[in-house]
């Protein structure tokens, strides 16, 4: 061993031990370990729980060691309000990660403001969430949902022949926030405060009518019992929509969606789905149906992002690999993301070596693309409202059975060909 490797080891275990001795920052996370959003809520909880414990392996943060405590809020947001009162008002926590959904995360952000706690975000797009008027919000992921219909109409902009895109669309959507936002910005819709029933923005034209695209279909299931998927695909399939949009609340939507059209044989020219990243989504639709069919998404495993973890390089293989040896799976965007958000918590904490939330949040606050956030998912700033600045969603797309990611298709290496039109289902 070299003297460098000596004194690394050395200040590891003087930092362990030094850890060990003083009273752990203690972080609360509020997620839907069951209930209609489990699947997700269970890999945010990996997430959060891996870069616990790899935090943890070098001496935790500021010589103290990290205890994460979680909740399981059911899917209700009435449980997750309780439980982060509960978090700062019984256990005393020095801080805490953000839950799942917008659906959640709308009411919580309430609670989180009247404690001036730092709001780190993971999941909660509609931008509603973002036009309260709170100062402690920080999204992780690269936009609200409003705006994502910008990256998905650049695709069809950039990467399809000119006069060879698709002139109409079926959009099928849950009625839920998110989707509910991510339609509002493809429809042009106006945004307004549902407290207030103040406008808060007007996304006229939309993005479809602003590239021409026309809308033959639009149809809403219920956010929650909705089993009627062989209609819904019958009803695409007759619309003779050359692309079709389904904005579904989760991975098992998603899947339910494209087995349905599958069964009917709809033969759409591109398919966009709104979740579908997801291992689950491959393993329940299977390769072929799943070909072609693109999603947008804010982590990719081969996206080179540099960044940080305890002061230490720390990329997105260093992720893959401490993944899969954790929980003997490869991971995706729903543990990447409340990683990342981890990573920001600790270079909050570690920037101003204190966990007063105040000072934390002013840290945030002052974070340029120039003097970032680092993390996985790539370097973070904030604008005023909590929303990234200069960020893109990487648009990915399964072919042969792979996630690959397309677009942007000049920003790194290994992006890609678009595969276009789709051969069907």
């Amino acid at each position: 061993m070299t003297l460098a490797r000596i004194l690394a080891a050395t200040t590891a275990l003087a930092l362990a031990a030094t850890a060990a001795h003083a009273e752990p920052i203690r972080i609360g996370a509020s997620l839907p370990i069951t209930g209609g959003l489990s699947v997700s809520g269970e890999k945010h909880r990996r997430g959060y729980e891996l870069c616990t414990k790899l935090i943890n392996a070098v001496g935790g943060i500021l010589g103290r060691q990290v205890e994460l405590i979680v909740s399981d809020n059911r899917s209700d947001p009435a449980t997750a309000i309780n439980q982060y009162e509960r978090f700062i008002n019984v256990d005393k926590v020095d801080a805490v990660y953000g839950t799942f959904s917008s659906r959640l995360t709308f009411p919580v952000a309430a609670i989180l403001s009247k404690y001036n706690m730092v709001h780190a975000i993971p999941s909660g797009a509609a931008l509603r969430i973002y036009e309260q008027g709170y100062t402690n919000l920080f999204y992780f992921q690269v936009s609200a949902a409003e705006y994502i219909g910008k990256d998905v109409v650049a695709v069809i902009r950039d990467l399809i022949p000119a006069g060879e895109g698709p002139k109409t669309v079926a959009i099928v959507s849950a009625d839920d926030f998110f989707a509910n936002a991510l339609a509002a910005g493809l429809l042009g819709e106006k945004i307004k405060d549902p407290a207030t029933d103040r406008e808060i923005t007007d996304l006229a034209p939309g993005y479809l009518a602003d590239a021409g695209i026309k809308v033959v279909m639009q149809e809403k299931w219920p956010e929650e019992g909705f089993n009627d998927w062989l209609n819904l695909a019958n009803s695409i399939k007759r619309s003779g929509a050359e692309m079709i949009i389904g904005l579904t609340a989760s991975e098992e939507e998603a899947v339910q969606l494209t087995r349905s059209l599958k069964t009917v044989g709809a033969t759409p020219k591109l398919v966009y789905l709104s979740q579908g990243a997801q291992n689950e989504f491959i393993e329940g639709v299977g390769k072929d149906a799943a070909d072609d069919v693109m999603i947008h998404t804010n982590w990719h495993k081969d996206a080179p992002f540099e960044s940080t973890l305890v002061g230490k390089p720390f990329n997105n293989a260093d992720f893959v690999k401490a993944f899969e040896i954790e929980y003997g799976v490869e991971p995706d965007e729903d543990s990447a993301i409340p990683f990342a958000v981890c990573q920001g918590i600790e270079q909050a904490i570690t920037g101003v070596g204190t966990t007063d939330n105040a000072k934390m949040g002013e840290w945030l606050h002052a974070r340029t693309m120039d003097d970032p956030v680092r993390t996985i998912l790539g370097r973070f700033a904030w604008d005023e409202r909590g929303l990234a600045k200069g960020k893109s969603h990487i648009m990915t797309q399964w072919q042969d059975g792979t996630l690959k990611f397309v677009y942007p298709t000049g920003e790194f290496e290994g992006v890609a060909p678009f595969s276009y039109p789709k051969a069907g289902f």
